[in-house]
């Protein structure tokens, strides 16, 4: 329940807080858990919640979500905060809870930042989500699979919350502006490129959208008509960013994103820097930088440099942990990296020319001879039959053929022998001399 005032109620709350969706029909984002039909609207529309984890990054709905089902649930409703409660204060629900199941009643905790619970905390909960005295869901913006007991997590179902994209986030601004809630009384004129830049500024974060709009709004000029224009000046010095550096239909970040991809590729570090800081300081986000870096390390890098995936994945852990602006440097610390080591895009060509292969012979029969002949009738009609264990020989190798027939002798990994990939370039061929040196023999 909201907390009211005696001067003025919810219009002094913040705009995220005034504009919390109170219906799943309000509510935006998720469209993969909350569509029509979807597995979540199903349960939440026919009150038939069980316990169940929300995990997401921030400002994407986790708490929403559990207040629309409050005020959906025939059940009691315990609102929870891991934050300020601790063992007595858990125990204190647990028997209020056990109270209502002696009725018929059933009693729903939500915990919010669940992660923030230590083991004994956790455990607390455990027996009476057990013996059903409690239906309980959880929030947390950390994996519920390091985070979360075990056993605790065996009996919750989790749900993943997406980050929100830029037009979902978009079109809340536009109900921002609109809802009397919001600034709906109000004649506010900001551009649509405007509307799009604080989306693209809040990386996801409906919280942080909202939160920026108001800022901005607030300080706005007003006119002698009361009406109020944001200007360019104004959101640049509310979001500390250069506005409008992505364009309306996004191509500016795609730009940016290949300018880096293409100088590193090029080894060219002050280049890739130079686009790696054009893109943080215009508000993007760092994880999809990160992101995009992983993929360099494997598509542009490869064997040539093993050790550039675990440089790029480290990265977007540090980015996970940081966060900006800390992070620059970490991601300065894989561009770098990306930039000056050996190139290769043999792991890519590979699969690309396999992918081709798959999907025009998706119904070739795996070889019989490395079928796993789980049951005797396996066995029986042949899986397995035939099969050499390569740890068994002298060479650690054998001729078994373990392409389908039709693809016999494809060649998709091809080194280009730059960097630590020379090596595998020559353990390949010297492989394939093996191989076709005891094919002769067999023959």
């Amino acid at each position: 329940m909201e907390q009211m005032t005696l001067f003025g109620g919810e219009e002094t709350q913040p705009l995220a807080a005034r504009l919390r969706p109170r219906t799943l029909e309000e509510f935006v984002g998720q469209t993969h858990l909350l569509g029509q039909g979807k597995v979540l609207r199903r349960l939440i529309e026919s009150d038939q919640i069980s316990s169940m984890i929300f995990w997401g990054p921030p400002g994407v709905g986790k708490t929403t979500l559990a207040r629309i089902i409050a005020n959906r649930t025939n059940a009691s409703f315990i609102d929870f905060s891991a934050v300020t409660s601790g063992i007595k204060e858990i125990r204190g629900v647990m028997q209020q809870a056990e109270g209502n199941r002696m009725y018929g009643a059933r009693t729903i905790v939500f915990v919010d930042e669940i992660h923030r619970f230590n083991k004994a905390q956790q455990d607390a909960f455990l027996p009476f989500v057990e013996k059903g005295s409690i239906i309980l869901i959880g929030a947390t913006t950390e994996n519920p699979s390091f985070e979360i007991n075990s056993a605790l997590l065996s009996r919750c179902k989790v749900f993943v919350l997406q980050a929100l994209k830029t037009e979902e986030l978009t079109a809340l601004l536009r109900r921002a502006l609109q809802d009397p809630r919001g600034f709906g009384n109000m004649t506010v004129r900001i551009s649509d490129e405007m509307l799009e830049f604080l989306a693209n500024f809040a990386n996801g974060d409906a919280r942080t959208a909202l939160s920026t709009l108001e800022m901005v709004v607030l300080n706005g000029q007003v006119d002698g008509s009361g009406a109020v224009t944001v200007t360019e000046e104004t959101l640049e010095q509310c979001t500390s960013k250069k506005s409008l550096l992505y364009d309306k239909k996004g191509e500016e970040h795609y730009n940016l994103i290949s300018a880096l991809h293409k100088s590193m590729r090029n080894s060219d570090p002050d280049a890739a820097v130079y686009w790696l800081a054009r893109m943080l300081e215009a508000g993007e986000d760092p994880l999809y930088v990160a992101r995009r870096v992983v993929r360099f390390a494997s598509e542009d890098v490869g064997l040539a440099d093993p050790n550039a995936l675990s440089v790029a994945v480290a990265a977007y852990q540090a980015c996970h942990f940081l966060g900006m602006p800390e992070c620059s440097v970490h991601l300065t610390h894989a561009v770098v990296y990306m930039s000056m080591a050996p190139k290769s895009n043999a792991l890519y060509v590979a699969y690309e020319e396999a992918k081709l292969d798959a999907i025009e012979h998706l119904a070739e029969p795996v070889p019989l001879v490395i079928r796993n002949a789980v049951t005797d009738l396996m066995g029986q009609v042949g899986y397995g039959k035939g099969y050499q264990y390569a740890h068994d020989t002298e060479d650690k190798l054998t001729n078994m053929q373990c392409l389908p027939d039709s693809l016999a002798g494809r060649e998709y990994y091809r080194p280009a022998g730059e960097g630590r990939e020379g090596a595998y370039k020559k353990r390949l061929e010297d492989i394939k001399a093996w191989k076709r040196e005891h094919k002769k023999q067999d023959e």
